[in-house]
């Protein structure tokens, strides 16, 4: 296992004092999942626990910069080359009164009590560039890509229910399993999501959906649906809702987990694909073709802005998912004319989400009836990039003329200034040869 030299130097010192220091859980999960070829996990954070008091590691280290980060838990932050350390005394936690810190910590000389007191075994391990401790068996479990709590797991759960989060983020970035005892106790405890933060529910959501493993998002979305209704009640009407309908293989929630892992790993995007067809069940009428859904965007797009002011993203954020919810059902025409109008409407950004959720959407659909709109979805794609090497006029700023020159024609700031303005950028969208000064001025000569 290869340790950056500052972290190594931390060691180092810590051991020239005579004091214990090793690496310490996510760092060492990851160097050991780098080794294998089939799933290179770089280690970013290098956490160091140490048996030295808070006091000797700032007596210590008192010729560098140290942050007493969280003095009252033993955790001090020591900067090399500005970048932040953690290094953090060993210890046992007391109660978890908040679901969230211990009440009090009591530090101890013996690595493998603080390693006791992680929450799961791939997480458990120390390392001091000579030894692995791993009194817990989490180098085999990575080995078995399994997900383990460390002792008890209802008590662990029932500590910090968080964990339940964070055993559902490392199988959906990990691409592990949840062994079983734990996944048991995740189920029977998952009423305790409400008594933590929304705001740590929040981190957790968006990092387990970011996911690169495809195949794991997909699978940690269906299996754990129930235990994601705790803090999102919206999507429960959608697990198992029948779709009766010749585009739809799926119901609409596996619907939903098949198209997220489609889409681009971009917080919006997949935030807009978890949420793009809940309102579905709340739109759902039939005839003798089957199953519609009419109007259902504008419904998702209403319970998505509920989830997410309640999860407290921000405003961007919540503007942004709600608006490509809102707008992913809306019917694509492969023309520079409709390209130039939803950029005009979306901005670039914006519209190269859309159409990810488009592609991901359809991918998620019956594929016997994907491939024309597929095609059309890729080929609004190229003409987005057409239009943009030819910088084609699709906003005001854009425009061959603005207010100044409105103005010197004899208008008047107001409304009718900016509806004469938006009335040529009409124009110059549906023919971008009419983006000409001359002509432009002409039309708006009194």
């Amino acid at each position: 296992m290869q340790i950056p030299n500052n972290a190594k130097y931390i060691i180092q010192t810590l051991k020239s004092t005579g004091h214990k220091a090793y690496v310490v859980g996510g760092c060492v999960r990851d160097s050991i999942l780098a080794q294998n070829s089939l799933l290179r996990k770089e280690p970013h954070d290098w956490d160091i626990c140490t048996s030295a008091l808070p006091e000797q590691v700032l007596a210590i280290f008192s010729a560098h910069k140290v942050i007493e980060t969280g003095l009252k838990h033993g955790t001090v932050t020591v900067l090399l080359d500005g970048e932040g350390y953690e290094v953090t005394t060993f210890r046992i936690d007391g109660e978890y009164s908040d679901s969230r810190r211990p009440d009090g910590v009591t530090f101890t000389h013996s690595v493998e009590e603080d390693l006791a007191r992680r929450d799961f075994t791939i997480n458990a391990m120390a390392y001091d560039e000579e030894t692995l401790v791993d009194p817990f068996s989490g180098e085999q479990d990575i080995k078995n890509w399994t997900i383990r709590c460390v002792g008890n797991p209802y008590e662990h759960f029932n500590e910090d229910p968080l964990r339940i989060l964070r055993a559902l983020r490392f199988a959906a970035t990990l691409n592990f399993v949840i062994e079983d005892e734990t996944e048991k106790a995740m189920f029977q405890a998952k009423e305790r999501l409400n008594d933590i933060s929304v705001e740590r529910i929040q981190t957790e959501l968006v990092k387990l959906l970011l996911s690169d493993n495809f195949t794991a998002v997909t699978a940690t979305l269906l299996d754990y649906k129930e235990i994601l209704a705790v803090f999102m009640p919206e999507i429960a009407p959608s697990f198992n809702f029948n779709q009766n309908n010749r585009y739809h293989i799926y119901d609409v929630w596996k619907h939903i987990a098949v198209s997220v892992s489609h889409g681009d790993a971009d917080t919006y995007v997949r935030l807009a694909l978890l949420f793009h067809d809940i309102g579905k069940p709340a739109r759902y009428s039939e005839d003798e073709k089957g199953g519609h859904f009419y109007g259902h965007p504008a419904v998702s797009a209403t319970l998505a802005n509920d989830i997410m002011r309640r999860l407290k993203f921000n405003n961007e954020t919540s503007a942004l998912v709600r608006e490509l919810v809102f707008y992913h059902d809306y019917p694509f025409t492969a023309s520079p004319r409709f390209v130039r109008k939803m950029l005009n409407r979306l901005g670039e950004a914006q519209f190269r989400r859309l159409i990810s959720i488009r592609k991901a959407d359809l991918l998620a659909h019956n594929p016997e009836h994907t491939g024309s709109r597929l095609k059309k979805t890729e080929n609004t794609r190229l003409i987005l990039e057409e239009v943009l090497a030819a910088e084609q006029c699709f906003s005001l700023k854009d425009l061959a003329v603005n207010g100044s020159d409105l103005l010197n024609l004899g208008y008047t700031p107001g409304p009718a200034l900016g509806e004469k303005l938006n009335e040529l950028l009409q124009l110059v969208l549906d023919d971008p040869s009419k983006n000409n000064r001359e002509e432009l001025l002409n039309r708006c000569t009194k």
